[in-house]
C-alpha cells in the first residue's frame, strides 16, 4: 500500500514572515514536523504513496493541522485522534513559532509542544503489524526528534523499527540533533544512549555533521565546537568509523553545509554505500529563503533516488537539488515539482521558464 511510512510529530508552524517573533502582529501557518516533512516530500514533488504514523489533540488546533495535511497528501490512515480535556492540561497539539533569519540575523526557533499527544504515545499502541505486513511498506522512516519527546518515544520508535525489519522493509533515521529537545532530559549524553541503541536497526541513517557528533558521540577532526565549516575530507574519516561500528548501515548520508549568513550558505551532500563516497556538487553562496526543512526534503530526494533503482550518485544529487529548492519558499516543506528537480540537477541558472 504504501511507499513509506513516517513515524513523528507534526506541528503547527507559525510563521512571522520577514518580522520577529516578539514583535510581529500576525503569523502565516503550515504543518511540519522532520519525519513528515519526509513523507509530505516524497508525496508532493516524487508522487509516491505515503503515510504518517502521528497524533493530535481533537481541538480546532489540530483539526487545522489535519486540513493542511490534507493538503499534502500524506496518508492520515493511523492519525490517532486523542480527546482534548478542555485547556490541554493533559494533552495538546505543538506548536513551532519559527523566524527565517535574514543576512547577520539567524534564524530562530521557539517550540512550546510539552505534553503533546504524539509525545505520549506508548509501546502496543500502533499496530506495526497491520501496517507492515497486511498494508505493506517499503520503507519505514523516524528519526530524534521523535525520539527525544519523551520517555516512551523511543521505545515507539525502537517497536515500530524492529517490526519494520521482520517484515523486510527498509529503515532510514535521521538523526536531527536538537539541543533543546535534549536540555532538561539529559542532554547529550542522553541523546547518545538513546540513539546508539536504535542505530543498529537502521539501514540508512541520515543527518549533519552535528548530528552524528552530539547524537551519536563520532568526532570530525579538525571542525570547532561551533562547526562553523566542515571540510568533507574530515567527515568521510568519520562515516568510516560509523561503518565500522554499524556494519548493518547500507546508507550513510549527510547534507555539507556553510552558513556564510543566514541567506547565503554554501550547500552540498555525501552519501557512503558500499564502500565508496558520493559526492553532490557544491552549491556556493545558495541563496536562502528559508531554511527549515532544507534536510528534509534532501532526505526525501536520497530516499527517491534508493527506492527508485537509481544509483547512489544520482540519489545524492536529486536530494541535494530538492533540498536547495526547498529553501527558497516558505514553510517546512517542499513546493518543488520533480521537474524542477531535474532542472536543477543539470543546471545551475535560473532562467525564467516561459
Amino acid at each position: 500500500m504504501w511507499d513509506l511510512v513516517s513515524l513523528g510529530e507534526v506541528m503547527l508552524r507559525l510563521d512571522p514572515g520577514d518580522g520577529r517573533i516578539s514583535t510581529t502582529r500576525e503569523f502565516r501557518v503550515w504543518e511540519g514536523g522532520g519525519e513528515y516533512n519526509v513523507a509530505r516530500g516524497l508525496r508532493r514533488c516524487f508522487g509516491m504513496e505515503t503515510a504518517i504514523v502521528t497524533a493530535l489533540a481533537d481541538n480546532p488546533v489540530g483539526r487545522l493541522i489535519e486540513d493542511l495535511m490534507l493538503q499534502g497528501g500524506v496518508s492520515q490512515k493511523y492519525l490517532r485522534w486523542v480527546p482534548y480535556d478542555g485547556v490541554g492540561r493533559t494533552v495538546r497539539n505543538g506548536l513551532n513559532f519559527t523566524e527565517r533569519g535574514f543576512g547577520a540575523r539567524a534564524a530562530v526557533g521557539c517550540s512550546d509542544r510539552g505534553h503533546t499527544a504524539v509525545s505520549q504515545l506508548k509501546p502496543g499502541e500502533i499496530d506495526w503489524q497491520k501496517i507492515f505486513a497486511s498494508d505493506g511498506a517499503r520503507w519505514f522512516h523516524t528519526g530524534g526528534i521523535f525520539c527525544a519527546l519523551s520517555e516512551t518515544t523511543p521505545l515507539v520508535a525502537e517497536e515500530a523499527m524492529e517490526a519494520a525489519r521482520k517484515s523486510g522493509v527498509i529503515v532510514s533515521y535521521d538523526l536531527n540533533y536538537r539541543a533543546s529537545l535534549w536540555k532538561s532530559i539529559g542532554g547529550k549524553a542522553k541523546a547518545q544512549e538513546v540513539n546508539r541503541r536504535l542505530a543498529p536497526l537502521v539501514d540508512v541513517m541520515l543527518g549533519n555533521e552535528e548530528d552524528f557528533t552530539a547524537a551519536l558521540g563520532f568526532a570530525v577532526s579538525g571542525v570547532d565546537e561551533h562547526h562553523s565549516k566542515l571540510e568533507a575530507a574530515g567527515f568521510k574519516k568519520m562515516i568510516d568509523s560509523v561503518v565500522k561500528e554499524y556494519p548493518s548501515m547500507a546508507v550513510i548520508a549527510t547534507t555539507l553545509r556553510t552558513a556564510k549568513t543566514a541567506s547565503r550558505n554554501d550547500w552540498g551532500a555525501l552519501c557512503h554505500h558500499d564502500g565508496r563516497f558520493y559526492e553532490a556538487p557544491v552549491r556556493e553562496d545558495l541563496e536562502i529563503y528559508d531554511r527549515v526543512g532544507g534536510g528534509d526534503s534532501f532526505a526525501s530526494g536520497l530516499i527517491y533516488g534508493l527506492m527508485s533503482g537509481k544509483d547512489p550518485q544520482w540519489a545524492v544529487e536529486c536530494g541535494a537539488a530538492h533540498g536547495a529548492l526547498a529553501m527558497t519558499t516558505p514553510g517546512d516543506t517542499t513546493m518543488a515539482t520533480m521537474a524542477e528537480v531535474q532542472q536543477a540537477m543539470t543546471s545551475r541558472t535560473a532562467r525564467i521558464e516561459r
